[in-house]
């Protein structure tokens, strides 16, 4: 299994692989793992927020929200903001969730046309890696969020994550396959007993400091491996529990 790392969208120029994860630590991915955990019926993401508006217009208002975030702020007029803590079962059981986030959204529409594509945060790493090895596939695009098309720390320590895990645990040979990767991988050496200081540490996690307390967001950001849902793309665009 080859395994490949990339920072943002704009990294990835074409792509054969057979398994694509996108990763948004802070927080899109972490928000659409507790969502589905929730009871949300799925996620539909968009990176356009006219397409988002006309299409949740279609659809049944008891049925819906919608969730919409610009530079970590909620976007007005709409339901929800991008905190894990505000999906909870009262607001999102059996509703659609119609997304559009500053940095996750636009990853997953980066890679929607792979064939098996998964969201993955950390308290979904584990669940997520089983999934992938179970697959048992040649090559998996692990695809950060970044901020606004540059790096961004919390992301690649959540890929060096689940390539460890996956390198650990996969009976197969795992090949670490570019620098990214490798580079992850030591980050996550360095930082994995410190998840949490890595989050305030990173760029953005100070950036949400600063608009606010969301202490609670990150320390919900950095819980490893307590969940057990596999975000998953059953049809282009949407996203379902697995």
């Amino acid at each position: 299994m080859n395994l490949y790392y990339y920072h943002v969208a704009d990294d990835v120029l074409e792509t054969d692989s057979d398994i694509a994860v996108v990763i948004d630590v802070l927080r899109a991915s972490t928000t659409i793992s507790w969502a589905l955990k929730n009871g949300a019926d799925s996620i539909q993401f968009f990176s356009d927020l006219d397409l988002l508006k006309e299409t949740a217009e279609r659809w049944d208002a008891n049925k819906k929200l919608m969730l919409g975030e610009r530079g970590g702020k909620k976007i007005n007029g709409f339901d929800l903001g991008n905190s894990p803590l505000s999906v909870t079962k009262e607001k999102v059981q059996g509703k659609r969730l119609f997304m559009s986030t500053t940095n996750g959204t636009k990853s997953l529409k980066k890679v929607q046309n792979v064939k098996y594509l998964f969201a993955m945060a950390l308290p979904n790493r584990k669940a997520v890696a089983e999934r992938i090895m179970s697959l048992n596939k040649k090559n998996v695009l692990i695809l950060g969020s970044g901020w606004e098309g540059s790096y961004s720390l919390e992301d690649s320590l959540a890929a060096g994550a689940l390539a460890s895990y996956i390198k650990y645990n996969f009976n197969n040979e795992v090949n670490i396959s570019n620098d990214e990767l490798q580079a992850s991988l030591a980050l996550w050496n360095t930082w994995k007993n410190d998840i949490l200081g890595c989050l305030k540490t990173a760029t953005h996690g100070k950036r949400l400091t600063s608009l606010g307390d969301y202490d609670d967001d990150l320390k919900c950001c950095s819980e490893l491996d307590c969940l057990d849902i596999v975000p998953t793309q059953f049809e282009r665009g949407v996203i379902r529990a697995s």
